[in-house]
């Protein structure tokens, strides 16, 4: 496993400049940054970054990964985490300051770090040179669809407060947020996860109400961004998804079987819809930046 460590052939130059910096350089190595969610670290990604850079080195051979463990997870575990997405991405953006990362960086989210990426990419345009979503909830666009599955993520945060042993709450975490993958071996990894960097309840509450303040903007963003989410999602209605897709003019991707954790339910697919969108993008002559 990756950990939250760039998979990288060779090491990034370090920063001469703060990445608020305007206009920031372009990075010459493509540089993707992956965001997990609400108290999920760099480790849950499971075997997707794996496919997502053979895919993404098939087209920028150069391509790294990063994945970044959002305060309070993980390696960052002992961190106090923001309860404001804003302080969350400044956090992020001084993980990528420590990596050497001085220019624009694709960003892929899911869940809470969906939300971290829709931030960065309002405060930080310079920064951000494309934006993958995956089961975003983020309101305005969330609130017309929240009524059906008002207490998943209430039940998220009771199950960490709970007593049951890590093996069952990770079991339950697994029955919610996923639809097509096999149990066991996801669950022994989860629970191995867990005893390296427990999930500290404290820093979960404060994510989930970072989450619940957040409000995304309905102004397009300046870099493109796709979607793709879950039919079956059983956490977020992916109606939320499609709202944001009209509003951003975004493309849309819609999984029909797969679950909340979609890139662990089918991480092939996640990998070859970012491939082809670039690919897309490049045969239409769209440059890095540019809108369709």
């Amino acid at each position: 496993m990756f950990g939250n460590m760039p998979i990288n052939d060779s090491a990034a130059t370090a920063a001469s400049d703060p990445l608020s910096a305007a206009p920031a350089e372009r990075t010459p190595t493509p540089v993707w940054v992956l965001l997990r969610g609400l108290s999920r670290a760099s480790g849950h990604w499971g075997v997707f970054p794996e496919h997502l850079l053979r895919e993404l080195r098939a087209l920028q051979p150069a391509s790294r990964l990063l994945l970044l463990d959002l305060p309070g997870t993980g390696a960052l575990r002992r961190q106090v985490s923001p309860t404001q997405v804003s302080a969350i991405v400044d956090a992020c953006r001084e993980q990528l300051q420590r990596h050497g990362v001085s220019g624009p960086v694709s960003l892929v989210g899911m869940s809470l770090g969906g939300a971290v990426l829709s931030e960065w990419a309002s405060r930080y345009p310079n920064e951000v040179e494309a934006g993958v979503l995956i089961n975003p909830s983020l309101r305005p666009f969330s609130e017309l669809f929240r009524k059906p599955r008002p207490m998943n993520y209430l039940g998220l945060l009771l199950l960490s407060l709970s007593r049951f042993s890590a093996r069952m709450r990770e079991e339950r975490v697994l029955s919610l947020t996923t639809r097509l993958t096999p149990t066991q071996a996801i669950i022994d990894r989860w629970v191995e996860l867990q005893r390296q960097h427990p999930l500290g309840v404290r820093n979960t509450a404060r994510q989930l109400l970072a989450s619940m303040r957040y409000r995304a903007s309905r102004t397009r963003p300046a870099a493109p961004m796709l979607l793709l989410c879950s039919k079956a999602d059983g956490l977020v209605d992916w109606r939320c998804s499609q709202a944001i897709s009209r509003a951003w003019g975004a493309p849309l991707r819609l999984h029909t079987k797969a679950g909340h954790d979609l890139p662990l339910d089918d991480p092939q697919w996640v990998a070859r819809a970012v491939a082809e969108w670039l690919r897309d993008r490049s045969i239409q002559g769209v440059v890095p930046g540019e809108w369709h």
